[in-house]
């Protein structure tokens, strides 16, 4: 499982987007991105951004809540 935390990238943002697929991770906050904050035109600067803080939550560093 693949899991993006939007406070990585946006101080004080507890927005959250988990899929199997990195792919579906980064599609989720660049819908939410648009739907939530009006974003019109999301950068491929941005989705580099996004994609760099996808964590994996299956692997032996993943953290517990």
């Amino acid at each position: 499982m693949k899991r993006f935390d939007s406070g990585s990238l946006i101080p004080g943002s507890t927005w959250h987007a988990e899929a199997e697929s990195e792919a579906e991770v980064v599609r989720r906050a660049v819908e939410n991105l648009k739907t939530l904050h009006g974003e019109t035109d999301v950068r491929p600067e941005m989705i580099e951004r996004i994609k760099e803080r996808i964590v994996d939550t299956d692997g032996p560093k993943a953290t517990k809540h």
